[in-house]
C-alpha cells in the first residue's frame, strides 16, 4: 500500500491509500487534488473516509462521488453531503482488502469519528482528522475538554507503531508551543529540528507515530508531573485531569 498525503488549501492533507489500482481518500476538502493524483497515477477511487462536518474535509465529497462513483463514510451524528453511510464507535469498514475500525473521539466536535486498521505486513494506521495533531490537538469547537481528553487518551492506548495521519500541516507551531510546556524535553527539541529540515526541503512532517506523540505532544502527557507544574504556574485551576487539560488548551488557544 503507498500512503500520500495530498496537500490543499493553506495546511490540510488530503490522505490517499492506494495499491497501485484502487484507491481510498480521507477527508477531501478539495475534490482537485484527488482528480489530479487518481490521473496522474491511474487509480480508482473506491471509498471516501470523512472524520467530522468542517467544509475544509467535506467539501470535495460530492463532486468525487458524483465523478468516481466511490462510496462515502461518514460520522453518524454530524450534518454530512448526502448520500452517506453513516458510522459510529466499533462499526467497520472494508476497503482496499484492509478492515478499518470506527472509533468515537469527540471533542473538535460533537460527533467526531476516526478510522483505525492494521494492514497485513504494515504498521497500524490512524485517520485522525482534527482530533489529534503531531505535537498537539484541534481546538474545541463544540465538545468539552473531558470528552477530547478522553479522545486523545483512546488514541495515545494504540499500538505504538502507528501511524498518525492528521490533516493539518500544524507541527512546527505545535511543537513551538511544546517547547515552552515541556523546556526540559529534549525529544521536542531533537523532532522540532527534524521537521523543520523537513519543511525546509518542502516534505510533511506526517505521518508521526503514537509512540512519538506519547514522547512529545503535551496534550498527551497531562498526567505527567513535568506538564502539570508548568501548566498549574501558567494558570491554575485546580489539580484535576480535566482542569489541567482545560488550562492547557485554553493557554495554546492564546500563545
Amino acid at each position: 500500500m503507498t500512503l500520500l498525503p495530498l496537500p490543499a488549501f493553506t495546511d490540510n492533507y488530503i490522505w490517499m491509500l492506494h495499491n497501485g489500482h484502487d484507491a481510498l481518500v480521507v477527508d477531501p476538502g478539495d475534490a482537485q487534488p484527488v482528480l489530479e493524483a487518481l490521473q496522474r497515477n491511474s487509480l480508482t477511487l473506491r471509498c471516501i473516509l470523512v472524520t467530522h462536518h468542517h467544509a475544509d474535509h467535506t467539501g470535495g465529497v460530492n463532486v468525487l462521488r458524483e465523478a468516481t462513483g466511490a462510496r462515502v463514510y461518514g460520522p453518524a451524528r454530524e450534518k454530512m453531503p448526502e448520500p452517506i453511510e453513516r458510522l459510529s464507535d466499533g462499526d467497520q469498514v472494508f476497503a482496499l482488502g484492509i478492515n478499518f475500525t470506527v472509533m468515537d473521539v469527540p471533542g473538535h466536535t460533537s460527533g467526531h469519528i476516526a478510522f483505525f486498521a492494521s494492514p497485513s505486513g504494515e504498521p497500524p494506521l490512524l485517520f485522525c482528522g482534527d482530533t489529534l495533531f503531531s505535537g498537539g490537538c484541534g481546538r474545541l469547537f463544540e465538545g468539552t475538554p473531558a470528552q477530547m481528553l478522553e479522545s486523545l487518551s483512546r488514541l495515545a492506548d494504540l499500538p505504538p507503531e502507528t501511524r498518525v495521519c492528521c490533516t493539518h500541516e500544524y507541527t512546527l507551531s505545535n511543537l513551538r508551543f511544546a517547547r515552552v510546556v515541556e523546556p526540559g524535553n529534549e525529544a521536542i527539541a531533537e523532532y522540532q529540528t527534524h521537521c523543520q529540515q523537513l519543511r525546509n526541503a518542502g516534505q510533511p512532517t506526517l505521518p508521526s507515530t503514537i509512540a512519538r506523540e506519547r514522547l512529545i505532544n503535551p496534550f498527551l502527557r497531562t498526567h505527567l508531573d513535568s506538564v502539570m507544574h508548568e501548566v498549574i504556574r501558567h494558570d491554575a485551576q485546580g489539580v484535576s485531569a480535566e482542569g489541567v487539560f482545560a488550562t492547557l488548551r485554553q493557554w495554546k488557544n492564546n500563545f
